[in-house]
């Protein structure tokens, strides 16, 4: 079993009891967290805007705060660190849990580094979150907007996009008109709150689209792309498959572009009311790709959802 970060200072075994408790849905304390994200934010800061990955890996795709769900998808996948896990952004927001959901994964990071990666998505941002939920849960379950704070500033930091085997480009949304090739997106300024428009806010916002060419997003960010654009990515930078999240998809996982791009979504009953399957995408050794769905895991207490019907397109 590799040793993590904490191991070199001694503080092992903290952590690992941090983590024994995030896995049962109890929070850590706001200096824990704190104390947490200021290790973390020394291991992401060395990371890349195209962060290599080797296989095997499993790549998740959104996860949204439903925590119950996560522990159900390291349930199936494989404990962290026996298996190598790939997050492609959205931890926080719509479920009930962001607070223990985010917590858990930049833990895991910090005690296994070279285990785990977890990118950007469009919800971790200042911005949306606090409209879509954690920042109030934050509140709710800290008193303050501390935590929330400190999540936040944790953001600038994380990767962008990752890069499998230099096969698979692995990010949250999709590509940029601003974009031609993977030193365009190493070239950019990360540290910063998702910019409205251009390349950044692009790779966390745009879509796969039907129609070739780009097109206005009706997300109000980002863009849509047609296979033509998704072809021509991939053959400049020999590239296999881009693999993403960012959308909701019913069967978990979705085709697009005669396989040249594909959708992973990975919180089952999204919102806990669409019904959805999730799904994770399994590359082996052989760089062999196994899409294994999942359901909600049971609910433990939860309040029953009477909630608007979701915005798809966050």
């Amino acid at each position: 079993m590799e040793e993590g970060v904490g191991s070199r200072g001694g503080g092992c075994g903290g952590l690992d009891a941090q983590i024994e408790q995030l896995m049962e849905c109890r929070p850590l304390s706001e200096p824990e967290v704190k104390t947490l994200c200021e290790k973390a934010k020394e291991i992401l800061m060395e990371e890349s805007n195209v962060q290599p990955v080797k296989s095997p890996v499993t790549i998740c795709g959104d996860i949204h705060g439903q925590f119950h769900d996560l522990v159900e998808l390291f349930r199936i996948g494989g404990k962290c660190p026996d298996t190598n896990y790939l997050f492609m952004g959205d931890y926080v927001d719509r479920g009930y849990y962001s607070v223990e959901t985010v917590t858990l994964l930049v833990a895991l990071k910090v005690r296994y580094p070279q285990r785990i990666t977890i990118l950007r998505g469009n919800h971790e941002s200042r911005q949306i979150t606090q409209v879509y939920g954690f920042y109030d849960e934050c509140l709710r379950k800290y008193g303050s907007a501390n935590v929330w704070k400190i999540f936040t500033d944790l953001f600038d930091y994380f990767p962008l996009t990752a890069l499998v085997e230099s096969e698979i480009f692995c990010l949250h949304g999709g590509l940029s008109p601003s974009i031609d090739n993977l030193d365009s997106v190493r070239s950019l300024d990360r540290v910063q709150e998702v910019p409205h428009e251009g390349p950044m806010c692009d790779l966390l916002w745009s879509d796969p689209d039907d129609r070739c060419g780009w097109g206005i997003s009706p997300r109000g960010a980002g863009y849509t792309f047609g296979q033509d654009i998704s072809e021509q990515f991939n053959h400049t930078n020999n590239l296999k498959l881009v693999a993403r999240a960012h959308q909701l998809v019913m069967e978990g996982y979705n085709w697009a572009h005669e396989q040249k791009v594909v959708t992973i979504f990975s919180a089952p009953n999204y919102c806990y009311r669409c019904g959805n399957m999730a799904s994770i995408l399994e590359v082996d050794d052989c760089r062999n790709h196994t899409f294994i769905q999942f359901e909600p895991a049971p609910r433990r207490g939860e309040p029953d959802v009477t909630r608007r019907t979701p915005d798809y397109f966050l």
